[in-house]
């Protein structure tokens, strides 16, 4: 409530003062572009972590395949080191084992594209999430330095906030490059 009554009595001063009301607009253009750049910031580390999650999985997947390729050749070998009555009976299992070796084998190799695919992905995001912080940063200094101009009334601290609201602006942009 208390902070209802200090922006009351800011928008009461800024009328007065003429001269304040361009950057008390640019404090609220900053104060809308920090929330949406920190939205887009968040959604980005999301998306990140499903990839990362994504990735962990296909790897787990990866793994698996490795597993079972390694128990069918395992398998093969035992029957080959065997003497077995039916031969014929061996040498169909054998080759059984080693259709799902040659399966599993050609298996992993798709899980590995995908995941290094997703890993790929991983470090996209982890750039643009990097990008869209340092681009909230910058607005939110901007913010700030901008506000300094309603307490001294010097221009300078406008223009320097608008500079920065500009590199944060384009911080922020360059994460969709």
């Amino acid at each position: 409530m208390e902070n209802i009554h200090e922006a009351h009595e800011h928008a009461e001063h800024v009328q007065h003062d003429r001269g304040l009301q361009l950057p008390t607009f640019t404090m609220a253009v900053l104060a809308v572009l920090v929330a949406v750049v920190s939205l887009l910031g968040h959604r980005s580390s999301t998306e990140e972590v499903l990839f990362e999650s994504k990735a962990a999985d296909t790897w787990a997947e990866f793994q698996a395949k490795s597993i079972r390729e390694n128990g069918a050749k395992q398998l093969s070998a035992v029957i080959d080191a065997l003497e077995l009555k039916d031969s014929a009976k061996a040498e169909q299992v054998k080759a059984q084992f080693e259709q799902q070796s040659e399966r599993y084998d050609k298996e992993k190799d798709e899980l590995q594209k995908e995941a290094r695919k997703l890993e790929q992905e991983v470090q996209a995001e982890q750039r643009r999430g990097d990008r869209f912080d340092l681009g909230e940063a910058l607005l939110e200094i901007a913010l700030v330095i901008t506000s300094i101009t309603l307490l001294t009334k010097r221009r300078i601290f406008w223009q320097l906030g608008m500079f920065l609201g500009v590199l944060g602006i384009v911080s922020a942009l360059s994460a969709w490059l």
